[in-house]
């Protein structure tokens, strides 16, 4: 099962891009939680913790999409190395002010410049994959189910290591890794001249308009919101769960068991080859998503809830691989870093949506009425996916039919791949599972 991610690994410079990618990739799954585990112990309120995490991912949804444009036009080294240096001052910032209890007008700021320079690592690999492997879909398919598979990695140890660093060591240790991690492999990874993409020739016309301008791409960008706003409530009602069950660090662990069962099914999907046509396949994850997270609303323990998050995170690549997938079929070549950074935009604005109202519901009523945030962020996201089922149908069908015989690639939020022959290539940041071939 190995042979094909050891194919692609011993591409020149490909070993040392990826790990520099994974070290990078550390902040998205650790400063979220990091906030709400810092601000609720020192604020004493889920609610400002919501907040404060929803500025964050808002400012990055807003400004990734510019930084993805400018990274096409100017090259990624040239964009993301004063950004990454923007991103640790806001980082620095949200500690400093929150370990001063300042006002919170402080910490809404100093989130908005982490945010505004933080971009999208994930979307970086990706894009020098596409470069390394050319349009060659087998290969291009198992370097992003590789990918997946280290988000899904990150998803497991960063969580558990902000949780563990926060309730052992000061509630502001869990940013401070992190931090760490952005600058060092931000800037390690950027070093790596030899695999970066070329920027756009000089003098070649710069794109109008937005990609939103598609219906597909409106379609799923609410799909993703509503994704993201189960995430975003998840965690958030995850961590409120264990402090009432009186292990508030076993929040950490228990969304790295759903992170696990993600990867394991991402590993696996990776060496299949899917038939089924992609907006069904979607619309399947989607569902089994839905019905997964319904549960979380009626478990009684820890245990119970780690069972149930094993069981659902196999349903979560398959949704988010198959979505990012859609989008090649949806924008022009030259604009598919914008597109796919538009997805996991609205990703991003979803996480922030399900963790405020979350927070709020949690601060007045409990866990489970941030867990009954999920379900309804759920029933949004499956409502919207078949009510526009005709729509992805008829602006990708046909053509995703054809890619996924020749071979289905995988992707994440956010890349910057090349070829649209590779129409499933992309495969997104969780994992997957094996939902019909």
């Amino acid at each position: 099962m190995l042979q094909p991610y050891r194919d692609v690994l011993t591409r020149p410079g490909a070993l040392a891009f990826s790990g520099a990618g994974v070290l990078a990739r550390l902040p998205m799954s650790m400063v979220g939680i990091g906030i709400v585990l810092m601000v609720s112990t020192i604020y004493g309120s889920y609610g400002l913790a919501g907040r404060v995490s929803a500025v964050y991912v808002i400012a990055q949804a807003i400004c990734s999409p510019q930084l993805a444009r400018l990274v096409d036009r100017h090259g990624q080294s040239r964009v993301m190395r004063p950004a990454v240096a923007l991103a640790a001052v806001g980082l620095v910032g949200v500690v400093v002010a929150a370990s001063q209890e300042a006002h919170e007008a402080w910490l809404y700021a100093a989130a908005v410049v982490t945010g505004a320079g933080i971009g999208s690592f994930g979307s970086l690999v990706r894009a020098r994959w596409a470069r390394v492997l050319g349009a060659d879909p087998h290969r291009m398919h198992t370097a992003y189910s590789l990918e997946s598979a280290l988000d899904e990695l990150v998803f497991i140890v960063g969580p558990v290591l902000a949780t563990v660093l926060a309730t052992s060591v000061a509630p502001s240790a869990g940013l401070v890794v992190p931090l760490v991690a952005m600058l060092v492999g931000g800037y390690w990874f950027l070093s790596l001249r030899s695999t970066e993409p070329p920027p756009a020739p000089v003098g070649s016309p710069r794109p109008k308009g937005s990609v939103l301008r598609r219906p597909g791409m409106v379609v799923l960008a609410i799909v993703f919101v509503a994704m993201g706003s189960i995430f975003g409530a998840t965690d958030v009602a995850t961590v409120a769960f264990a402090e009432e069950s009186g292990s508030k660090g076993a929040a950490g662990v228990i969304l790295a068991i759903f992170a696990l069962g993600s990867l394991i099914s991402g590993l696996l999907y990776g060496t299949r080859v899917w038939k089924r046509p992609l907006y069904l396949r979607f619309a399947t994850g989607m569902v089994a998503l839905a019905i997964g997270v319904c549960f979380f609303f009626l478990v009684q323990s820890l245990v119970a809830l780690a069972a149930v998050m094993f069981v659902t995170g196999f349903a979560i690549a398959p949704t988010l691989i198959n979505g990012n997938g859609l989008v090649q079929d949806l924008v022009p070549r030259e604009r598919l870093t914008e597109g796919l950074t538009w997805v996991g935009t609205s990703l991003g604005v979803g996480v922030s949506i399900g963790s405020s109202v979350a927070g709020a519901q949690i601060d007045v009523n409990g866990s489970h009425a941030g867990f009954l945030v999920v379900v309804v962020s759920a029933g949004a996201a499956v409502v919207a996916t078949l009510a526009a089922l005709r729509t992805l149908r008829g602006d990708a069908g046909e053509h995703v039919h054809d890619s996924v015989e020749a071979g289905s690639p995988s992707a994440t939020g956010g890349a910057a791949v090349a070829a649209c022959e590779v129409a499933e290539s992309v495969e997104p940041s969780r994992s997957v599972g094996t939902l019909d071939a």
